[in-house]
């Protein structure tokens, strides 16, 4: 695993990452921030370089996004560069979406499918009726953009303008006050 190798940073900044960083469970604000931080250099050159460019261009406007939404202090001009970078990003998960999303098939993992078929045996089973066999494979996954969490990419200068920034409401800070 390619994050493997990345090495740790200061205390509390880029944390050992696990093994098998796909498998990663029950995941921490820091962790995905860690992912995140450490993306670039891990996913540069896993796709073909058409894909490749669409990704780290991804990456970068996600990366920068997440910067301005971290900052302790916010200017309007720095509001107005965040708008910017929103736009970008959401032009970047487009771009992603059309054409490196339809360029592969995804399908939910081995343990969402074992999960998926345990929940229909267990409903069919519930009802009295007897458990077919499933034979049927992994379903097919696909980008979901129709999401609240995505939606919402759009309102953060605007929330952060009218309620200050992120820091306030988040317990990233709480989780790393434990460390010491």
């Amino acid at each position: 695993d390619r994050y493997q190798v990345v090495p740790t940073f200061s205390r509390g900044t880029i944390w050992q990452f696990h093994k098998n960083a796909s498998a990663m469970k029950h995941l921490m604000a820091r962790d995905f921030e860690d992912l995140l931080q450490c993306a670039m250099p891990v996913f540069e050159g896993l796709l073909p370089l058409s894909h490749n460019k669409i990704v780290l261009d991804l990456i970068f406007d996600l990366t920068v996004w997440y910067a301005y939404a971290k900052l302790w202090l916010h200017t309007n001009d720095i509001l107005n560069f965040f708008n910017l970078e929103t736009t970008a990003l959401s032009q970047s998960v487009h771009k992603f979406q059309q054409k490196t999303c339809a360029g592969y098939t995804t399908t939910e993992l081995p343990q969402e499918h074992a999960a998926h078929s345990r929940r229909a045996a267990a409903t069919t089973a519930k009802q009295g009726q007897d458990v077919p066999v499933l034979h049927s494979g992994p379903k097919t996954k696909e980008l979901n953009l129709c999401t609240y969490k995505y939606h919402t990419l759009g309102n953060y200068p605007d929330t952060i303008q009218c309620y200050g920034t992120t820091d306030s409401y988040s317990t990233q800070q709480v989780s790393l006050l434990k460390l010491g």
